[in-house]
C-alpha cells in the first residue's frame, strides 16, 4: 500500500465497479419469508398439501365487495364467477375456489357485503410474485357491480417486500449527509470526513455483489439489505475513524506519511482485523440456524464486515499516503472555534482522564448502580411473547393488510388460522370419521371440516381443517398443536398451519441456541485472549458485553410487544415478538459491542505493556479511545435509525434496538462499568497462568509490538511520563 498506492486505488476502483455490475438488482432475488424450519413438520405438511391439494393452500385473494347489493345479488354473482373463471384460466394459477362455486360460510362476511375468490400462485417466491405483478392490475379496482382488492399471504409478502426496498433506499439518503455533517464535526476536515464513507460505500456495494452470488445457490430474505447498509457504513466509520486517529497521531509525533501508515497498521491495523472477526464470528452464529431469515443476515452480516475490513486495511492506507498531510485540508471547524485543533482534542483527552479517574475512585458505587440500571431496563423482558410475522408489520395504509383486516374483522372465525391435519395413507370412511370425532372432542377446538380424500392405497392422502378457539397464534392454537401431534390416529399424520410453523420455529431456535452462544461465547474468550493475554478480560468482556444489551431487549418489549409508543413510533402493536428477532439482534448488536470493546482493550493493553501501570494504562485508554468510540457509536446510532423509520414493523424493531444497545454500550459499559471493573480487579486483571501466557507470548498478538511488562514490574520501571505521550 504504501510502494504502490495509485495502484492499489485503480484496483480497489476497478473491483468496486465490477460488484457494482455483479450486485445489480439483487434486490429483486431476495424473499421475504424465511422464518420457518424446513426440516420441520409444519413444512413438511405445507408442502406436501401444495403438491396434493393446491387449494387447500391459497396465497391469493380477491376481496369482492358488493355493497348494498350485497353478495348474493344475482348481477353480483355473475360477475363474481366470471372472475373465478378468468382467474381460473391464468398460466400458473391453481387451486381456485370462491364463495359463489362452494357456498362456504368462511368465504362471505357476517353482513353479507363481502366474499373471497381464493387462489394458489404455484412457484418458488419470486416467480410467484412475477405471476400477482402480471395479473393483479386485471382484477384489481371496479368490475361491473363489484369493487375488488388483493390480499392474502403472498400479496402481503411482496408489498413488504417493495416497501423495504423503498425505506432502504429512503433511509441512506438520510444517514449519507447526516452522517457526512457528524464525520466532519469529528474530524475537522473535510477531506478526513470523506475517506469512511468512501470505506463504506466499496463494503455496501461489495456485498451486494456477494449476496447476487449467493441468491443462486440458496434463499436469501430482503431483509439481510438493512443489515448491508446499517454494517456497511457503521463499520466502515469506525474502523476508518480508529485507523485516521491513529495515523494522524504517527503524523502529529513527526512520522512522514509512508512510516505513519506503516506504524497505523501495525498497531490500529491489527486492532481493526481482531475487531472485524470478533463481530464476523458473532454475526456466523445464526448460521447454525435452519431459518433463511436469520442465515441470510449471517452471509450478509460476515461478507459487509470483512469488506469493511479489507477497505480500511488496503484501500484507506493506499489514499493516506497519497494525501500524506492534506488529510487535514479543509478544516471547516475553523471558523467555529478560536483555538487550534490539537488543543481541543488534547482538551476531549484530560476531560475522558479525568472522567476515568472520577469513575475509578467510586469504583464500587458505579459499578453497582450502573449493573441495577441496566438490569432493571432488561426487565420488561422477562415477559417476553413469541409470535409470527404477518401483514400488522406493513403500514396501515398498505392494500394487502387492509385485506386482511377486513377478513378479520367482518368474516367469521379468523382467516387462516385454521390448523391444517394432512393424514398419509390407506384409510376407511369409518376411520376417518372416527379421527374428527376424536380431534373435534379436544380442548379448545371449535370446529373441524374434512376430510378431504385424493389418492387411493398407499399413495392416499387426506385432510382436516381444524379451528382452535382464539387467535391464531395465541397459547391456545399452539397447545392445539401438540394434542393434534399427540392424538392417536389410523394413518400418518402431520399438522400444520401458523401456529403449528411458530411452534416448529420455537422449537428450532431453543435447540440451536445453546450452540449459536457457545460458538460466540468461546471464540470471543479465545479472540479477546489472544488481544490481551489475560483470563480475567475476556470473561469481564462477554459478562459486560451482555449487560449492555439489556436496555435493548427491555425495551423490545416494553415499546413493540406492549404498544408503549405504538402512536408516536406509527406501528401496530400485535402484542408478541416475531420468534427470530431477539436471535439476531442479540447477535447483531452484540458483536458490536465487541467491536467498541476490541478499540478500548487494545489501547489500555498498549499502555500496560509500556508501563506497567493498570490503573495509568485504563486512564490512558480512555483518555485515547473515549472520544472516539463515543464518536463512532453516535454515528452507527444515527444509521441504525435512519433504518428504524421503516414503515415495516420488524425493520423498525432492529434499527432503533441496537442503535439503542450501541449507545447504551458506548456511553454507559464503557465509559462507566468497564473502568469501575478494572478498578476493582486491580492488576489480577492481567494475570493468567503459566502455559496460557506461554501460550499468548508465543500466539499472541499486542498493538504495541514489544512483550508486556512483567506482573512485579513497578510502574516507574515500566513507563514513560502519561503527559509526554498526551
Amino acid at each position: 500500500m504504501t510502494a504502490r498506492p495509485r495502484l492499489t486505488l485503480l484496483v480497489a476502483l476497478v473491483l468496486t465497479a465490477l460488484a457494482v455490475l455483479a450486485g445489480g438488482g439483487v434486490a429483486d432475488r431476495m424473499g421475504s419469508g424465511g422464518w420457518e424450519d424446513p426440516a420441520a413438520e409444519s413444512s413438511y405438511a405445507t408442502g406436501a398439501l401444495e403438491r396434493e391439494f393446491p387449494g387447500s393452500q391459497p396465497n391469493v385473494l380477491l376481496l369482492v365487495d358488493a355493497g348494498k347489493a350485497g353478495v348474493d345479488d344475482p348481477a353480483v354473482a355473475a360477475e363474481a364467477r366470471r372472475l373465478t373463471a378468468r382467474l381460473a384460466a391464468e398460466p400458473g394459477v391453481e387451486g381456485v375456489g370462491s364463495y359463489w362455486a362452494g357456498g362456504s360460510p368462511a368465504l362471505r362476511s357476517e353482513d353479507g357485503t363481502k366474499a373471497v375468490v381464493a387462489a394458489r400462485i404455484a412457484g418458488e417466491e419470486k416467480a410467484a410474485g412475477d405471476i400477482l405483478d402480471r395479473i393483479a392490475p386485471a382484477y384489481r379496482g371496479t368490475h361491473g357491480p363489484v369493487e375488488v382488492t388483493l390480499g392474502g399471504g403472498l400479496a402481503v409478502r411482496h408489498e413488504m417486500q417493495t416497501i423495504i426496498q423503498e425505506d432502504l433506499l429512503r433511509a441512506e439518503l438520510i444517514a449519507l449527509p447526516v452522517t457526512l455533517v457528524l464525520l466532519v464535526m469529528v474530524f475537522g476536515s473535510a477531506v478526513a470526513a470523506l475517506l469512511p464513507l468512501g470505506v463504506g460505500i466499496v463494503a455496501i456495494l461489495g456485498t451486494n455483489a456477494v449476496l447476487r452470488g449467493i441468491t443462486e445457490f440458496t434463499d436469501v430474505s430482503v431483509f439481510a439489505q438493512n443489515l448491508t447498509t446499517a454494517l456497511g457504513l457503521g463499520l466502515a466509520i469506525d474502523y476508518a475513524l480508529f485507523v485516521v486517529r491513529r495515523y494522524r497521531e504517527e503524523l502529529a509525533a513527526g512520522a512522514e506519511p509512508p512510516a505513519a501508515v506503516r506504524t497505523t497498521l501495525r498497531t490500529a491495523g491489527r486492532t481493526v482485523l481482531f475487531s472485524a472477526l470478533t463481530v464476523a464470528v458473532s454475526l456466523a452464529a445464526m448460521l447454525v440456524f435452519p431459518q433463511y431469515f436469520l442465515r441470510s443476515f449471517a452471509y450478509a452480516g460476515i461478507a459487509v464486515v470483512l469488506l469493511a475490513a479489507a477497505a480500511a486495511l488496503t484501500l484507506l492506507p493506499a489514499a493516506l499516503v497519497l494525501l500524506g498531510h492534506r488529510v487535514d485540508a479543509l478544516d471547516l471547524r475553523r471558523l467555529l472555534r478560536r483555538r487550534r485543533a490539537p488543543a481541543r482534542d488534547t482538551g476531549a483527552a484530560t476531560g475522558w482522564s479525568r472522567a476515568a479517574d472520577l469513575v475509578m475512585r467510586r469504583a464500587p458505587v458505579f459499578a453497582v448502580l450502573t449493573t441495577a440500571g441496566l438490569v432493571l431496563l432488561g426487565l420488561p423482558f422477562l415477559g417476553v411473547k413469541f409470535g409470527t410475522a404477518d401483514d400488522r408489520q406493513l403500514p396501515a395504509t398498505a392494500t394487502s393488510r387492509i385485506v386482511q383486516e377486513e377478513l378479520r374483522a367482518g368474516f367469521p372465525g379468523d382467516p387462516g388460522g385454521s390448523l391444517t391435519v394432512l393424514a398419509e395413507g390407506p384409510a376407511t370412511p369409518a376411520e376417518y370419521g372416527a379421527y374428527r370425532e376424536r380431534v373435534a372432542a379436544l380442548d379448545g377446538i371449535v370446529r373441524v371440516d374434512g376430510p378431504v380424500v385424493s389418492g387411493t392405497g398407499a399413495d392416499t392422502h387426506a385432510y382436516y381443517s381444524v379451528v382452535p378457539d382464539g387467535p391464531a397464534t395465541g397459547e391456545g392454537a399452539q397447545r392445539a398443536v401438540g394434542e393434534l401431534r399427540a392424538a392417536d390416529a389410523p394413518f400418518t399424520t402431520s399438522v400444520t398451519g401458523q401456529a403449528a410453523v411458530l411452534v416448529d420455529s420455537k422449537d428450532a431456535i431453543a435447540d440451536r441456541l445453546p450452540w449459536a452462544a457457545g460458538i460466540i461465547v468461546l471464540v470471543t474468550l479465545l479472540l479477546v485472549f489472544l488481544l490481551t493475554g489475560s483470563v480475567l478480560i475476556p470473561v469481564q468482556a462477554v459478562v459486560l458485553n451482555a449487560l449492555s444489551l439489556t436496555a435493548m431487549f427491555g425495551a423490545v418489549v416494553w415499546v413493540f410487544q406492549d404498544g408503549h409508543l405504538s402512536g408516536l413510533l406509527g406501528f401496530t402493536a400485535t402484542g408478541d415478538i416475531e420468534t427470530t428477532l431477539p436471535v439476531l439482534m442479540f447477535c447483531v448488536a452484540f458483536g458490536l459491542s465487541m467491536d467498541y470493546g476490541v478499540f478500548l482493550l487494545s489501547r489500555i493493553k498498549e499502555e500496560y505493556d509500556t508501563t506497567g501501570d493498570h490503573e495509568g494504562a485504563v486512564r490512558f485508554g480512555l483518555a485515547r479511545t473515549g472520544g472516539l468510540i463515543t464518536a463512532a457509536a453516535v454515528i452507527l446510532a444515527v444509521v441504525m435509525v435512519a433504518i428504524g423509520t421503516s414503515r415495516v414493523t420488524n425493520t423498525k424493531m432492529l434499527g432503533l434496538g441496537v442503535a439503542l444497545a450501541v449507545l447504551m454500550d458506548a456511553m454507559v459499559v464503557r465509559s462507566l462499568l468497564v473502568p469501575a471493573v478494572m478498578k476493582l480487579t486491580g492488576r489480577l486483571t492481567w494475570w493468567a497462568p503459566g502455559p496460557l501466557r506461554r501460550f499468548h507470548d508465543r500466539f499472541g498478538i499486542s498493538e504495541s509490538g514489544q512483550p508486556p511488562a512483567a506482573a512485579t514490574d513497578t510502574p516507574e520501571e515500566r513507563r514513560e511520563p502519561v503527559g509526554a505521550r498526551g
